[in-house]
């Protein structure tokens, strides 16, 4: 209870977030402008950086754009950036905001469907070996033509779908007494059966996403920089990326035949989650009505549109979007306001946390945060510069956004190509070494990749218990993999 005035303003500041991440969150506010001063933007930048992360990972505590945007503004009033440089970076991202925008509510229009299918996946196949690898190989094809945060979207929707499915047989209050003495500890099984799923098939869309034109959005860029068409883009990534792609998918393998829990993964679905899943399969089948029977079928041609839409780019992702909104509404008689309205809940907090990212990216380009490390990689030994122009990407993917890298990284090497510093053929192994160093490693970190930022602060996070720290942990042996696998490729073959 308040008893002050001055308690109402401290309990309203960032409302149930525990006193200490309060007590942090305005610790920064205070030093940030006392670092500004004493030390200078450079160092000022960097503690933003980290302090940013740190909202990051604390996400299950406070949704991150609250603190986040309060340490962006800062920044600004401070002149570490300029309202101009962060609509500069809004601009240059506006295709992805787009996305989110209007794809994500387009996939919410698509939930009966996708639980359709993905229901009758768990329920025939018992192998979760198998089912972890459909998982990972389906996202990572799915993104090479698509995009990853379309994939992660269906995939967020899947598990909600799922965790629904079980928790609503609770809800009831019509279970039998031999389920509900173990449904704690079921419920806890089947969280982890559903977290090793979902990060198998987010992991995906970074195997997949790596190898074309169009499955992450730095890709068109180098592509468009480097005068390469949709083949040839794949074909001078190939030696890198297919090695990474099979490694990739044994790593999955291997993490799910250990039943052990090494890493959080080889936790098979309780026996009794399996039964109430076939359960409630069973009874839609039965109870599905004509009306029902005829939204799937539109939603089914509707999915098919999307999906050759994709592939063949007949339009901006997220006018594509808007477009399913549209067909799957009007044919499926969504007409009113409201109903319409919650398609866009999910991802509309996620757009305006990407749009204060932009802001913190705006500070690192501002201040040249990355210039050092742009210089020493380029002042190094020919035969040194790709190795270490991918582990320097694969770093600063980490801890800022790897579309911001790849665009400072090729902007610098074909700066140094036009000047005459560098050869072709080497201007085309660095831009190789950009792509599969801001792809690869970058899986490592949630803010590494907009598709694992999605899924930190998506509904589907604290339904499965999915915190920063343990993305990291479940990403980790895919980091080495991935980063150790990508690397050696580069020293091998280009």
């Amino acid at each position: 209870m308040t008893h002050t005035l001055a308690q109402g303003f401290a309990r309203n500041f960032l409302g149930n977030a525990p006193l200490w991440y309060k007590q942090a969150i305005i610790a920064f506010l205070v030093i940030n402008p006392i670092l500004f001063a004493l030390a200078g933007p450079f160092v000022a930048g960097w503690a933003l950086i980290a302090q940013f992360i740190f909202t990051l990972a604390m996400a299950l505590k406070c949704y991150p754009l609250q603190p986040g945007g309060l340490l962006a503004i800062e920044a600004v009033v401070l002149g570490m950036t300029s309202p101009e440089s962060v609509l500069h970076e809004i601009e240059q991202n506006f295709p992805v905001i787009l996305l989110l925008v209007f794809m994500v509510a387009g996939i919410y229009f698509m939930k009966s469907l996708l639980l359709y299918v993905f229901t009758k996946l768990l329920v025939n196949v018992r192998s979760k070996v198998l089912l972890s690898l459909l998982f990972c190989f389906v996202s990572a094809v799915l993104s090479a033509f698509l995009d990853a945060l379309t994939v992660t979207a269906v995939l967020i929707s899947v598990g909600v779908g799922f965790y629904d499915v079980y928790h609503k047989v609770f809800s009831r209050g019509d279970v039998p007494p031999e389920l509900a003495e173990t449904h704690k500890e079921d419920l806890s099984k089947f969280r982890a059966f559903l977290r090793s799923l979902i990060m198998h098939g987010v992991v995906g869309t970074a195997l997949g996403g790596v190898c074309t034109t169009v499955g992450e959005p730095q890709n068109l860029l180098i592509a468009e920089t480097m005068g390469w068409g949709f083949i040839e883009f794949i074909m001078v990534m190939a030696p890198v990326t297919a090695p990474v792609f099979i490694c990739g998918l044994i790593t999955c393998v291997l993490l799910e035949v250990q039943q052990k829990g090494w890493f959080g993964y080889g936790m098979r679905i309780p026996d009794k989650v399996r039964s109430i899943l076939i359960e409630f399969s069973e009874e839609q089948d039965k109870e599905r009505t004509h009306k029902e029977t005829a939204e799937l079928i539109i939603q089914g041609i509707v999915a098919v549109f999307l999906v050759f839409a994709l592939a063949f780019h007949i339009a901006e992702v997220g006018i594509i979007g808007l477009m399913v909104i549209v067909l799957l509404t009007a044919f499926n008689g969504v007409i009113e306001e409201h109903q319409i309205g919650h398609a866009f809940e999910e991802a509309l907090p996620f757009t305006a946390l990407l749009v204060v990212f932009f802001g913190v990216v705006a500070v690192i380009h501002d201040q040249h945060l990355f210039s050092p490390i742009t210089n020493a990689v380029l002042s190094l030994d020919v035969t040194q510069q790709a190795p270490m122009l991918f582990v320097a990407n694969g770093i600063l993917s980490m801890i800022s956004d790897n579309v911001f890298v790849a665009t400072v990284y090729i902007g610098e090497v074909k700066a140094a190509f036009d000047a005459g510093t560098i050869s072709r053929e080497h201007f085309e192994n660095l831009a190789v070494a950009i792509n599969t160093g801001t792809n690869l490693p970058s899986v490592a970190t949630p803010n590494g990749q907009a598709a694992f930022l999605f899924l930190l602060t998506s509904a589907l996070a604290p339904l499965i218990r999915l915190s920063y720290g343990r993305m990291v942990i479940m990403a980790l042996p895919y980091t080495l993999v991935l980063g150790g696998v990508g690397l050696g490729s580069l020293l091998l073959f280009i």
